[in-house]
């Protein structure tokens, strides 16, 4: 039997279809490699630079001793929005505790103009090229916040000021602490500074405009210096855990990198009890108060640790009343972890603005720069007016009280010959309650 066979029609197609389509095809073709080859070059670029701050990190210097140095220069900088309010009351109290030492030419304060957001955005520059000129020839900064625009802003997109100071200057470690001895809190928190997707964030690419890309960075050279840090403080303080915060379980190259490099240094510390947890389970546990007493000593790369620091703070008061400390081997700046809050100075309620923030990254500077018992004078006076006696009472508005008159209880708090008695008694009652 012969095979029938099935002619298929083939349909026809009008001419000027088949060269749309052609055309249509070729220009996708020419497109995407484009895009795709303009990102590759992009993403070169980036790991260029970073291998080249690898080796920088690895050269870096030793750690700078401030007891040789006369005079020892503090910069401030004033910032954004409250930023100025708040930062010049901090100095004044700085500048009382330390009125002996400014006498005798052993400490000298700048203040540094020009770190605004009007300014950096004349310049197109995260800081201007002036004023970092300026803060490298200061060997401490006290830091107002600064504004870093989001998209929808009528600022351009600049880098954070925050970030490129940390970076131009390598302060590398962002300590935290936070303490609530009504709550049984004594936390400090060792948050990597310079790396994470903070470093890249600003240089993410749009590959189409449906594809956007941003980078996250983490290198052990990085990882093994706020590593060892946040050991040694325990070791220098007698804590006995230190727990690291990633999310290795899913970012397993990078975070797995630091949870590895975790692991690796705590072998050096066998009186020291080290442990990890994921970031989403950690802020949980630290609102669990059968088990957030436990924790002491905490490390973690840069986005984790600003979520962690901020959701800390909240038990201590709110972010008005953390301080932060940016510690690098030859700079360090010490300012408040909020932001720049423009609507109050919109309103005319900027001198109602709190500065405790700021004044407690002061008492850090203290400490930082060698005058432990003054910094222990006004970490007590804080603890008094702003947890235990709270005399006067900060709102934001006409109903509390102003930045400049907290400032006056502080000082006078600090000026009680029975300071550290009365702060023994507080302290005393508070964990009696707890």
């Amino acid at each position: 039997m012969g095979r029938k066979t099935k002619r298929i029609k083939k349909k026809s197609v009008a001419p000027k279809k088949v060269k749309a389509v052609k055309k249509a095809k070729k220009e996708e073709k020419i497109e995407f490699p484009r895009s795709v080859q303009k990102a590759m070059e992009h993403f070169g670029g980036l790991l260029v630079k970073q291998l080249k701050r690898v080796q920088i990190i690895k050269k870096a210097e030793d750690w700078i001793d401030y007891s040789k140095l006369k005079p020892i220069i503090i910069g401030v900088i004033g910032g954004d929005g409250i930023g100025p309010y708040i930062t010049s009351e901090a100095q004044r109290v700085l500048e009382q505790l330390l009125k002996d030492e400014i006498k005798k030419g052993k400490v000298e304060f700048r203040v540094i103009e020009g770190c605004t957001i009007e300014r950096r955005a004349q310049v197109m520059k995260p800081v201007p090229d002036d004023v970092l000129e300026e803060i490298k020839k200061c060997h401490v900064l006290l830091k107002g916040p600064t504004t870093t625009p989001k998209k929808g802003d009528p600022w351009p997109n600049i880098e954070s000021a925050n970030v490129a100071i940390r970076k131009e200057l390598d302060l590398f470690a962002n300590v935290r602490p936070v303490r609530v001895p009504s709550l049984g809190i004594d936390w400090i928190f060792f948050r990597e500074n310079t790396e994470d997707v903070y470093a890249l964030g600003p240089f993410g690419i749009e590959v189409t405009p449906d594809l956007a890309i941003d980078f996250k960075m983490i290198t052990r050279p990085g990882s093994e210096r706020i590593i060892r840090l946040a050991f040694e403080h325990a070791k220098k303080n007698n804590k006995t855990r230190v727990t690291a915060v990633t999310k290795a379980n899913v970012v397993k190259t990078t975070d797995g990198l630091f949870l590895k490099t975790f692991y690796e240094i705590a072998k050096e510390y066998p009186g020291i009890n080290a442990d990890d947890w994921f970031i989403d389970i950690m802020t949980a546990k630290l609102v669990d108060t059968k088990r957030r007493t436990e924790f002491q000593v905490l490390v973690m790369p840069n986005l984790y640790g600003d979520i962690l620091t901020d959701e800390a703070a909240e038990f201590q008061g709110g972010v008005g009343t953390a301080g932060s400390a940016n510690i690098g081997k030859r700079y360090a700046m010490f300012e408040a972890i909020h932001g720049s809050a423009p609507r109050m100075v919109q309103e005319g309620r900027a001198q109602y603005a709190d500065p405790s923030s700021v004044i407690r990254a002061g008492a850090m500077l203290l400490n930082h720069i060698g005058y432990i018992e003054l910094g222990r004078k006004l970490e007590m006076a804080l603890d008094i007016c702003g947890q235990f006696e709270k005399k006067l009472i900060m709102t934001g508005r006409a109903t509390g009280a102003t930045g400049r008159e907290f400032c006056d209880y502080i000082l006078e708090t600090i000026a009680d010959p029975n300071l550290e008695n009365r702060w023994n008694e507080y302290q005393k009652a508070a964990s009696q309650a707890g």
